[in-house]
């Protein structure tokens, strides 16, 4: 078990649906996941958006302060709000504690 599997371990689950508005979206997104990497107490994280702008980014973090840290982030708080503003029709952030992981098959499995 990798580092980013252990437990209790922490998701920050954001559902979003996009505007139109292209418009420095991408860099600002490849910036945030570049800025998040960096943060103490970050593990890991996925992201997926449907063709109709319905998306979801999951991110995991070892601790409520490391998730506090990154909400209050400068850089981070400027990309809030450009989502506020131009590239958000509107979004929802759920946190959550993960007690346990498991694997099927295992992660040792050396065919995976």
């Amino acid at each position: 078990m990798t580092d980013n599997q252990k437990s209790p371990r922490y998701a920050v689950i954001f559902h979003s649906r996009r505007t139109p508005d292209e418009a420095g979206y991408t860099e600002m997104a490849t910036r945030m996941e570049q800025q998040a990497r960096q943060q103490p107490g970050f593990l890991e994280l996925t992201s997926f958006r449907a063709p109709d702008g319905t998306g979801v980014t999951i991110s995991y973090w070892d601790s409520l302060e490391a998730i506090r840290a990154w909400k209050q982030h400068p850089e981070h708080i400027t990309a809030q709000q450009l989502g506020k503003d131009k590239w958000y029709a509107h979004y929802t952030v759920e946190i959550a504690k993960i007690e346990s992981v498991y694997h099927f098959p295992s992660p040792a499995d050396p065919g995976r």
